[in-house]
């Protein structure tokens, strides 16, 4: 668990800061490709967007798998980092779709 920083007491990953970069690409291509396939439907923005958040869990909670087995990280301390992960995309999708579509 090699840290390049700080964020509340918690140490923070340049993994972590690209897998999150990672989230928005597929966030952006995800409703790429749904304004192609389906364009100036609203709902298809819609489907996308908790498409996106429920792979975008299953995405994150690998890589917590990943911490816990492969870099021997505990549990405890992988469940921040699997909640920033997960949650600052999925969030800013929700933010975005409530806002917007």
């Amino acid at each position: 668990c090699a840290t390049i920083g700080h964020l509340d007491g918690q140490e923070i990953n340049i993994r972590t800061l690209i897998i999150i970069g990672i989230g928005f690409l597929v966030w952006a291509a995800i409703l790429g490709l749904a304004k192609i396939i389906q364009p100036g439907n609203v709902l298809a923005l819609r489907g996308a967007t908790y498409s996106f958040i429920g792979a975008w869990f299953v995405a994150a909670a690998v890589n917590m798998w990943v911490g816990v087995t492969r870099a021997g990280c505990s549990v405890q301390d992988e469940l921040p980092i699997f909640l920033l992960i997960f949650l600052l995309p999925a969030l800013t999708a929700l933010f975005v779709k409530w806002k917007w579509y």
